[in-house]
C-alpha cells in the first residue's frame, strides 16, 4: 500500500508543474551517454512521449560526436579539434551529414515512435532553418563548422503544431547554400531562443555545475554563473554549456538546465519535481 501512496505523492508533486508547462515549449539537447545506453535511450523516449501527451511541446535537438568519430575511424580518417570543435573538411562533412542527418536522426525518430509517440525528423538545413556563417577560432578556419546567425523556427513550429515531436539534427546552411556542422548545444540554444521556449535542457554526462568542494549546485542565476567562471570554479567543457544557457536566457528563454543524462527519466525529474536532478540557471 505504501508504494501506491508514494506513487500518488509523485503525481501530486508533479501537478502544478504540469499545469504550468501546458502548451509551453521545452527544447532538449539530447546527447552523451543517454544516446548510447539502451536503457537510457528507452527512458528518454518515454519521457519525451509523456511530455507531449500531457500537453507540453518538446523539441529534441541531438548531437552525435562519438558516432561521427566512430565512423571516421572505420574509414581511416583522423580527427582534429580546436577548443572542442571538430575541424571539418569536405570529406569529414560528408560523414557528419551521413551520421547526423541520416542514421542518428532516423534512429531517434524511430525511438520516440516506438515509445508510443509521433515524431518527425528535421535537419537545420531543411528550409534553411539554421542559417550560419563559417566559424573562426582565434583566426583559425575550422572548415565547414558553422556559427548560427539566424533561425527560422517555422518548420519546427509547424511540426509541433501538427501534433508531432520535432527531432532536429544540428546542421546549418550558409548564404551560398553550403551545409555546415553546428555544435549541438549551440543549435539547441539558438532554436530555444527562436521558439521563445519555456525551458532549455542540456543532457550531459555530468551531474551539473559543482562548487569547489564537488557538491552539485542546484540553482544559479546569471551573475552567480559569471562569478563562478571568473573564479575558475566553472571551467573546461562546462564553460561553453553554461554560456549556451546564458545566451538562451538573454534571448528570452525562461529557464535553462544542465542535467545528468545518465539518470533514468532525468528530464521528467528535472521538470516535474521540486528538487530536480541537475543545475537550474535563471535570469
Amino acid at each position: 500500500m505504501q508504494a501506491l501512496i508514494d506513487k500518488a505523492e509523485v503525481l501530486v508533486e508533479a501537478l502544478p508543474y504540469i499545469r504550468r508547462f501546458a502548451n509551453k515549449t521545452i527544447v532538449i539537447k539530447y546527447g552523451g551517454h543517454a544516446m548510447t545506453d539502451e536503457e537510457l535511450r528507452a527512458s528518454f523516449a518515454r519521457d519525451v512521449v509523456l511530455l507531449k501527451t500531457i500537453g507540453v511541446r518538446p523539441v529534441v535537438v541531438h548531437g552525435g560526436g562519438p558516432q561521427i568519430e566512430a565512423l571516421l575511424r572505420r574509414l581511416g580518417k583522423e580527427s582534429s579539434f580546436v577548443d572542442g570543435r571538430r575541424v571539418t573538411d569536405d570529406a569529414t562533412m560528408e560523414v557528419v551529414e551521413m551520421v547526423l542527418g541520416g542514421r542518428l536522426n532516423r534512429e531517434i525518430v524511430a525511438l520516440v515512435n516506438s515509445a508510443g509517440g509521433r515524431s518527425i525528423g528535421l535537419t537545420g538545413n531543411d528550409a534553411s532553418m539554421l542559417q550560419v556563417r563559417r566559424r573562426l577560432v582565434d583566426g583559425r578556419d575550422l572548415g565547414r563548422v558553422g556559427e548560427v546567425v539566424a533561425v527560422d523556427a517555422g518548420p519546427i513550429q509547424a511540426v509541433s503544431d501538427a501534433g508531432y515531436v520535432p527531432v532536429v539534427a544540428p546542421l546549418g546552411v550558409d548564404a551560398d547554400g553550403l551545409t555546415y556542422n553546428v555544435n549541438a548545444d549551440e543549435a539547441a540554444g539558438s532554436i530555444a531562443r527562436a521558439l521563445s521556449a519555456e525551458k532549455l535542457i542540456l543532457l550531459t554526462d555530468v551531474e551539473g555545475v559543482k562548487d569547489p568542494g564537488g557538491k552539485l549546485i542546484s540553482r544559479l542565476d546569471r551573475d552567480q554563473v559569471r562569478k563562478l567562471i571568473g573564479e575558475g570554479t566553472i571551467q573546461g567543457g562546462m564553460i561553453p554549456k553554461v554560456e549556451c544557457c546564458l545566451d538562451a536566457l538573454s534571448g528570452g528563454v525562461e529557464r535553462a538546465h544542465i542535467i545528468d543524462g545518465r539518470i533514468l527519466h532525468a528530464v521528467l525529474l528535472e521538470v516535474f519535481t521540486d528538487g530536480g536532478v541537475g543545475t537550474l540557471i535563471t535570469r
